[in-house]
């Protein structure tokens, strides 16, 4: 079988490459508690094929027939793929990720902190009854008319895009449900930044129990004044209407001020009455604004929330294109849902979707592990190392080969295009009533002509 990967990551990453050796798989399904007999499709080359397959664009099991140049039937690849636990593939992520950990501890610091991007996303699946009462349907959508979406909590490491962590749940899931989740795997000191979705007081509270940095924009509901001496409404007592709900403590700048945020009375639905209960009463942060004057974008002020106190280790213009760099996950997920396929996956159950979601992830944080090494040597940003060119290669690279240089995106900061698609659909009519029922009325026109 044509499987050059792991040899091909030998010569950039020789310990990340000795987590995707045969015997290393063996060993990561005996650990998982998993039996096999000796057939052609045993877990370890499933596991290939189902790699083969992803980097592939997910492409169809005849095409993977010809990749691989071994004889299969699509019914024995699917039933291999069905009997390999989603624990195996769990342990191998895992795995790959610990052999990352120096990468990301190395590269791409901001002020000596590790800095990673939150944000959320969805992805689509096959209509099944399974799959519908897992995860859900858009509320705009009829029922027989619509498709299954997941909702997706990522988490990236700027410096590098590595995918640290992707959690799946029904669609109708907010970001915050999941997001205590991702704290244990960062360290004391690591910088957080996500958007206004992420912005409350239970998560910056949250973050500070393990010595954890935010930097969020403000939720739209949250006041912010910034006059010295401000009025507040006090908590305990009744909601003054138009006045923000924290104290003043300190300016630091005409839009740049510390403030003491109180916690809320009403408990939020993803902490339980323990967590909620070891929440301290206030906490101190930091608000600031910055403007927009680079015309075509469409927000002129930014108001941002943080943990980063001091205004001297950390200046306001640090901060604001710190968090500009946030964009930077939009590309990701991009690159992880539109380039390599994951925005429609194709198995039926949920396992077989969250095996799929497990092995996408694997496989894009092999990429970037080829765009990390092309950037050392071709002396360059990552970000501006072309992930398609760098999927290819790692798809079709013969064994031994090495890394040639890789295709360099030209730098465009600030670059500004509408959010508009120039492609017009098919014109034919919108599925809006079960395929069935739609059918049956054609069966009924063509026997009553």
């Amino acid at each position: 079988m044509k499987f050059s990967m792991a040899l091909a990551l030998q010569e950039i990453k020789k310990d990340l490459a000795e987590h995707l050796q045969p015997e290393v798989i063996r060993d990561v399904c005996k650990a998982a508690g998993h039996r096999w007999r000796q057939r052609v499709l045993d877990p370890c080359t499933t596991i290939q094929l189902f790699a083969i397959q992803v980097l592939h664009a997910n492409t169809a099991v005849n095409h993977l027939r010809h990749l691989s140049g071994m004889a299969f039937t699509a019914a024995a690849y699917c039933l291999a793929r069905a009997r390999l636990p989603l624990d195996v593939l769990q342990r191998l992520l895992q795995r790959v990720g610990q052999a990352l950990q120096a990468t990301m501890d190395d590269e791409g610091r901001w002020r000596g902190h590790r800095v990673f991007h939150l944000d959320g996303s969805s992805f689509s699946m096959p209509d099944t009854p399974a799959l519908q009462h897992k995860f859900g349907q858009p509320g705009n959508q009829k029922a027989g008319c619509g498709f299954p979406v997941a909702h997706i909590l990522t988490m990236f490491h700027a410096g590098t895009g590595f995918l640290l962590k992707v959690l799946a749940a029904p669609l109708r899931t907010h970001d915050m449900a999941q997001v205590a989740v991702l704290h244990p795997d960062l360290h004391a000191g690591d910088v957080v930044v996500g958007d206004r979705a992420f912005c409350s007081f239970a998560h910056f509270a949250l973050l500070a129990l393990r010595h954890l940095h935010g930097l969020f924009r403000l939720h739209q509901r949250q006041l912010v004044d910034f006059r010295p001496q401000r009025p507040y409404s006090a908590p305990g007592k009744k909601r003054l209407k138009g006045l923000p709900t924290s104290r003043w403590l300190q300016s630091l700048g005409v839009t740049d001020q510390l403030v003491e945020w109180f916690k809320p009375k009403s408990r939020p639905a993803w902490l339980t009455v323990a967590q909620y209960a070891a929440l301290p009463a206030s906490q101190e942060l930091r608000e600031m604004r910055y403007q927009i004057t680079q015309p075509g974008f469409r927000t002129e002020a930014v108001t941002l929330v943080t943990t980063l106190l001091n205004a001297d280790t950390y200046p306001a213009e640090a901060l604001a294109q710190l968090y500009r760099q946030r964009w930077q996950i939009e590309t990701n997920l991009k690159h992880l849902k539109q380039t390599m396929g994951m925005d429609v996956l194709r198995c039926e159950t949920e396992q077989g979707v969250l095996k799929e979601l497990t092995m996408f992830a694997l496989m894009y944080n092999l990429v970037r592990v080829v765009m990390c090494a092309a950037a050392r040597r071709q002396n360059v940003a990552v970000e501006r190392i072309s992930f398609v060119d760098a999927l290819r290669w790692l798809a079709d690279a013969e064994p031994g080969s090495p890394l040639p240089d890789l295709v360099v995106n030209p730098d465009r900061p600030g670059r500004v295009e509408p959010r508009v698609v120039k492609r017009r659909p098919k014109q034919y009519a919108r599925l809006n009533r079960p395929r069935q029922e739609l059918r049956k009325q054609l069966i009924e026109k063509k026997v009553a002509a």
